[in-house]
C-alpha cells in the first residue's frame, strides 16, 4: 500500500470536518485519530491544515504512513458514506482568462476574430481576475447549483485548481511549485450573456461586466478534495475532460497552458503576496459552450475530472422565482 492519499471536507452532523481519503476510506482528522496514531493532531478545518502547511503537511504524510502499517481497525467511514463539502473555503481567488492555446483558438474563431498572437511574445505576463470571497461562490462536489435567474448563456470550465501553501511574494518561475500545497477541481462557470454592457464602446474598460459574469452564488464549483502536490509529478502533463449529461464535451490536457502553473504563480506574487489557502484557477481548454451556442439548462449534470485528482460533479437547477429574498 504507498503512501497517496487526498484530503477533504465532510459534513458531520452540521459541521465541516477534514478526513483523509486513503483509497476508499475517510479517517476523520482530530485528537481522536492523533491518539491512535501518538500524534498531535488537532481539530482543524482542510482550510485551517492549509494554512499551516508547512507543519500539517509533513504530519499527514506520517499519518497517512501509519495508518498504512497499522494492524489494528482505526475510525473511518466508506467514502461513498461521506457527505462531501467543498474541500476548502479559499482566501482569494485568482481566475487566469484564457489561458489554453486551443481555448484561444475556438474563441477566435466563434467571433470571428484573425488568431490571436501568443502572448508569451507579445506581453510575456498572463492575466488573472479575482473572484468574490469563497463564501459567497464556492460549492462542492455534488452540490446542487442554482442557475441566476438574469441570465440564459450559463457556460462551463473544466478548470485545474492551484492550491497556495505557504507565503509567496516575489518568487521565481523555478521555485514556484514548492510554494503549493495542492491541486483540486473547478468549474469556473461563466454567464456569457452579461459580460459586455452593450450600451458602452468596446473601447471603454467599463464595457466589461466581470462581476456578472463570474461572481454570482454559486458560481465556483470545487473539489472533490485536494490532492497533495508531491502527489502530482507533473502538473503539466494531466488529463482534464468535461462532461455535459455524460457527453464529453472538453478533453485536453494542462500541457496545452499558455502559461504553466509556475509561470501564474510567479507572476502573481509580483503583484501582491499569495497567502496559504489562496487558489489559482488555471484556465479551461477548448469545449466550453459559448462557440456552439449550446449553455447549461436546469437538470443538466456536469462532471469535471483532472488526472490523478479526481471527478467534482454538479447538477443545476432553476432560480425559484417563487421565493422573496428577505
Amino acid at each position: 500500500m504507498n503512501d497517496r492519499y487526498h484530503l477533504l471536507s465532510f459534513n458531520d452532523e452540521g459541521r465541516a470536518r477534514s478526513g483523509l481519503l486513503i483509497g476508499e476510506r475517510v479517517y476523520p482528522y482530530g485528537p481522536e485519530l492523533g491518539a491512535l496514531l501518538q500524534l498531535d493532531m488537532q481539530d482543524l478545518t482542510v482550510t485551517e491544515l492549509i494554512g499551516r502547511w508547512d507543519k500539517s503537511g509533513s504530519q499527514l504524510r506520517e499519518a497517512v504512513a501509519r495508518i498504512n502499517a497499522s494492524t489494528t481497525s482505526l475510525p473511518s467511514l466508506a467514502l461513498d458514506a461521506a457527505n462531501l463539502l467543498a474541500p476548502l473555503l479559499p482566501g482569494t481567488i485568482y481566475g487566469a482568462g484564457a489561458n489554453y492555446y486551443d481555448h484561444v483558438a475556438e474563441m477566435d474563431r466563434a467571433f470571428n476574430m484573425p488568431p490571436s498572437p501568443d502572448p508569451h511574445s507579445v506581453s510575456g505576463s498572463p492575466w488573472h481576475f479575482i473572484k468574490a470571497p469563497a463564501c459567497s461562490v464556492v460549492t462542492g462536489t455534488g452540490a446542487q447549483v442554482t442557475l441566476p435567474p438574469y441570465s440564459r448563456n450559463v457556460d462551463w470550465e473544466a478548470e485545474l485548481a492551484v492550491v497556495i501553501g505557504r507565503p509567496a511574494r516575489n518568487v521565481a518561475v523555478e521555485d514556484a511549485l514548492s510554494y503549493v500545497a495542492g491541486y483540486t477541481v473547478a468549474n469556473d462557470l461563466s454567464l456569457r450573456d452579461v459580460f459586455v454592457r452593450d450600451y458602452i464602446g468596446v473601447h471603454s474598460p467599463f464595457h466589461f461586466d466581470w462581476i456578472s459574469q463570474k461572481c454570482w452564488e454559486g458560481s465556483c464549483p470545487l473539489g472533490p478534495w485536494i490532492t497533495p502536490a508531491e502527489n502530482i509529478p507533473d502538473v503539466q502533463s494531466l488529463g482534464i475532460r468535461l462532461w455535459r449529461n455524460g457527453e464529453l464535451r472538453q478533453d485536453s490536457s494542462t500541457a496545452e497552458m499558455i502559461f504553466s502553473v509556475a509561470e501564474q504563480i510567479a507572476f502573481l506574487s509580483s503583484r501582491v503576496t499569495l497567502h496559504p489557502g489562496d487558489v489559482i484557477l488555471s484556465g479551461t481548454p477548448a469545449g466550453v459552450g459559448m462557440p456552439h451556442k449550446q449553455f447549461i439548462e436546469s437538470g443538466d449534470e456536469i462532471e469535471v475530472w483532472v488526472e490523478n485528482i479526481g471527478t467534482l460533479k454538479n447538477t443545476f437547477t432553476t432560480h425559484d422565482t417563487s421565493r422573496t429574498d428577505s
